[in-house]
């Protein structure tokens, strides 16, 4: 199965957040209502140097997938 890049998700126990899943390497999580990232793999210190320079432009990456998506419900 392939699966997209970003993947929107929500919870009812959490009803202001709003989950952004990215689904490639690095595989992580964010949470748009406050900005926290739940990282889904296990970094050694040759992935912690790529991380570090990728992770913010993956998540402004991140926060453009919302923001188009919304876009396109209210359209």
């Amino acid at each position: 199965m392939e699966l997209p890049k970003f993947i929107l998700g929500d919870n009812t126990d959490y009803p202001n957040a709003i989950y952004v899943i990215h689904t490639e390497f690095p595989r992580f999580i964010i949470n748009l209502e406050n900005d926290d990232v739940e990282w889904l793999e296990d970094f050694d210190q040759q992935d912690q140097r790529e991380l570090e320079n990728e992770a913010e432009n993956l998540i402004e990456q991140a926060n453009s997938f919302y923001d188009r998506e919304v876009e396109r419900y209210e359209e």
